[in-house]
């Protein structure tokens, strides 16, 4: 890691540490704050765009200090999907926490006398509901949208978290609200569900390390038969396990990033096998760490449901695991005998 990252991610752990997310609050305006001051809730935009520079592998070790501490921001939205749509159409970046989304089927966006309308209703959006701008991939246009522009139905994942319906009703917008993906910009839904992907596993790498934290904490405080649990060989086995697949998490997810950045050819297939390996990793950690924790691990007043619900939570978007298995399967089948070895060398 280099001084600069390391730096950084020191500078947001101390602002999760004084500004701590709670269970049940599902926005933390304070911390936002805190890492807007930092200058870092447009981390992967250009300067020259209106960003604080830097790039996905710098904004996956912040996403990893987030996680760890089940920061309620949508740092990924607004840093790795939002304003990297906007900047990729020189578009101007609003201030303020955003969300984004592709536009889908049950979307359209029409042009006429010069005047554009959007219609139809996104669902699942995250953090749609303190969002101030909501920016939309709509085919090659970029559309972005004021908080007045659309209504809510809130929703919510497993962990608590906002996934909200947005519907637009016939919203009419100006021309300077709807901006053209130039045509050579990467922007594509593809690499958009990307990014979110690999924000998703930064995040879940951190979660897990607070799993692994806190089991090594309570095998060590919560006696059994006279001793420690973290005196038993097989909690210690157990606890072993964790701590290697905490590491996977952590290297799969950072090389994906740079995969990300570097543009390797096989960026796609790189992303869906890292998210397979994350998400079965990160779903190891969450099963042992209750397994060690026993029924209180379970409870609404322990603190270590708020990772392991948002692990189970966020292996399941942007693609989710179980998709991406299908299409690393699938790619593999289709290299056959000669082509896989260079398919997973990346050659």
């Amino acid at each position: 890691m280099s001084e600069i990252i390391e730096a950084l991610t020191e500078a947001v752990e101390d602002a999760c540490v004084r500004h701590p997310s709670s269970a049940g609050t599902n926005w933390n305006a304070a911390l936002w704050s805190a890492l807007d001051q930092i200058g870092i809730t447009l981390l992967s935009i250009d300067e020259e765009e209106g960003g604080s520079g830097g790039d996905v592998s710098a904004a996956a070790a912040v996403l990893e200090v987030l996680g760890e501490y089940c920061a309620e921001v949508p740092f990924v939205e607004t840093a790795l999907q939002g304003a990297w749509l906007l900047a990729s159409c020189r578009a101007e970046i609003p201030a303020g926490p955003m969300t984004a989304a592709v536009a889908g089927s049950g979307v359209t966006l029409a042009e006429e006398s010069g005047a554009w309308t959007i219609d139809g209703e996104l669902t699942r959006v995250p953090w749609a509901r303190i969002a101030e701008h909501l920016v939309v991939l709509a085919g090659r246009h970029v559309v972005l949208l004021g908080r007045n522009d659309f209504e809510i139905e809130a929703g919510t994942n497993v962990a608590g978290e906002p996934r909200d319906r947005v519907t637009m009703r016939r919203v009419s917008l100006p021309a300077s609200s709807v901006h053209s993906v130039p045509e050579d910009s990467d922007v594509t839904e593809e690499l958009f569900v990307a990014r979110g992907a690999v924000g998703r596993m930064a995040m879940s790498s951190g979660a897990s390390r607070r799993a692994l934290r806190m089991s090594l904490a309570y095998a060590s405080e919560r006696t059994q038969f006279g001793r420690p649990l973290g005196a038993f060989q097989s909690v210690q086995h157990q606890i072993a396990r964790m701590a290697g697949e905490v590491m996977l998490c952590k290297t799969v997810s950072k090389f994906s990033a740079m995969a990300l950045d570097e543009k390797e050819p096989s960026w796609q297939f790189e992303v869906a096998a890292a998210q397979v390996s994350t998400g079965a990793a990160a779903g190891t950690v969450a099963k042992i760490a209750h397994q060690v924790h026993g029924a209180i691990g379970f409870t609404e007043e322990h603190d270590l449901r708020l990772c392991t619900t948002r692990i189970w939570s966020w292996r399941d978007e942007f693609g989710g695991a179980r998709r991406r298995a299908e299409e690393v399967g699938a790619r593999a089948l289709d290299a056959g005998a000669a082509g896989l070895w260079p398919l997973l060398a990346g050659k």
